[in-house]
């Protein structure tokens, strides 16, 4: 898992069937220094600016958003609302 900022929204015309009424968000890791951005698959209802929680392990992805057997390997699981860093 990590901490990561919704930066976005993917909207995409055409997309596997099992993903079929789900969102895409773009998301950029809080750890990462570079510009990497990942697409996941929105299972608690975040929005843009919000601090998320992700996971990119193919089976918790999926099973997140109710859809085993489908080719999903990044999701949002929670919302972040307060972190204690020390």
């Amino acid at each position: 898992m990590m901490i990561a900022r919704v930066t976005g929204e993917v909207v995409a015309s055409q997309k596997h069937s099992s993903h079929e009424g789900l969102k895409l968000l773009r998301v950029q890791p809080e750890s990462s220094t570079t510009a990497q951005h990942l697409i996941a698959v929105d299972a608690v209802g975040a929005g843009i600016g919000e601090r998320v929680i992700v996971v990119q392990d193919g089976y918790a992805a999926m099973t997140a958003v109710h859809r085993p057997q489908s080719p999903i390997d990044c999701a949002v699981i929670g919302i972040v609302d307060s972190t204690n860093e020390g």
